[in-house]
């Protein structure tokens, strides 16, 4: 059985002015799943968390989360859709128990549900300990989780955070990726996270879509994607050797299908190919004897893969520039 769609774009599109944000958006995020919105500051993420959210109207396209439209049916949505935004405000001279009471009521609980439920959250998100110390002592770990405590008191389904990581130690990193994992899998929640941070990203989703000014350059597990560059011929293997000299440079790039080699100011050599080189590679290594201390092909991890797709639609942004509609493109050196 197939898994079922909760939220869905179809040529979702923002324009302001002569900028378009986020250009003919097509996605769809699955029940139950952890799915990661990444790209750079001013990529379109933003915009399409307003739009999902019904706090601004898409220029073209359509938005469905749950069935509702995004667009039309902005209070049904606000009651199913949970938001965690990147500042997290709270009342300060107000307890965090207080906080999410004050929650609670805003949503149209009474007051012995937010008080039962207000508690039961606090136990969960490990802020039991600190549940009657003013907001304003928390640290910025503590404020969201606080933060996810105040998103569930309305009991969502499906819960939107944008840079949920940012600013936090490796111990609350830690405490908060698990909690944001135990969400979907313990609870069936949907969760959209949009982000630049990318490890800790590839730590915790099913499957991620990268966004690059305005557009959605690819989307799918983070293993298909790495092995999706690989078909396309995008091969890096990073090699250090003693010693560290230029004729080793020489003998790889005279192997067919390198591309590129170059090396940083620790001497590892990074090789770009178009094809799986690392045979030769280690046969050049063996034959002139040098001193194996570090062999790694890259392209499964997020980071290259994330920095490849955004190279990509550089070059194709420069494309689109230089031939436009109706234009030939200019031949290089005239």
């Amino acid at each position: 059985m197939g898994q079922s769609t909760i939220l869905r774009t179809h040529g979702l599109c923002k324009k302001y002015g002569d900028v378009l944000a986020v250009d003919k958006l097509d996605l769809e995020v699955h029940t139950g799943e952890v799915f990661g919105l990444l790209g750079p500051n001013g990529a379109g993420k933003t915009t399409t968390t307003l739009m999902l959210l019904g706090l601004t109207e898409p220029s073209a396209g359509t938005a469905y989360i749950d069935g509702l439209n995004c667009a039309r049916d902005t209070l049904k949505v606000k009651r199913i859709v949970g938001y965690l935004p990147d500042s997290i405000g709270f009342y300060p001279d107000m307890t965090g128990r207080q906080n999410l009471h004050f929650t609670g009521q805003l949503n149209g609980l009474d007051r012995d549900v937010c008080a039962r439920r207000a508690a039961a959250l606090l136990r969960r998100v490990g802020l039991t300990d600190a549940a009657d110390r003013k907001a304003g002592t928390y640290s910025r770990g503590m404020r969201q989780r606080l933060g996810i405590a105040d998103v569930l008191m309305k009991n969502p389904k499906v819960v939107i955070m944008d840079e949920p990581t940012l600013g936090i130690d490796p111990e609350g990193m830690r405490e908060l990726i698990a909690l944001i994992r135990d969400l979907s899998v313990k609870d069936g929640r949907t969760i959209l996270i949009s982000s630049h941070q990318l490890y800790q990203i590839q730590q915790i989703c099913d499957r991620v879509g990268i966004f690059v000014k305005g557009r959605l350059m690819a989307c799918g597990p983070i293993s298909e994607l790495g092995s999706q560059l690989q078909s396309e011929g995008y091969y890096v293997l990073d090699v250090r050797i003693l010693p560290a000299d230029e004729h080793f440079a020489t003998l790889v790039r005279a192997l067919p299908d390198v591309q590129n080699i170059s090396q940083d100011s620790d001497g590892m050599f990074h090789i770009e190919s178009r094809q799986d080189i690392r045979t030769f590679v280690l046969d050049i290594v063996v034959q002139n004897r040098y001193s194996l201390m570090h062999f790694h092909q890259r392209g499964g991890d997020l980071d290259e893969i994330y920095h490849r797709y955004f190279e990509k639609a550089g070059d194709e942004h420069e494309h689109a520039s230089v031939s436009g509609p109706g234009k030939a493109k200019t031949p290089a050196g005239n």
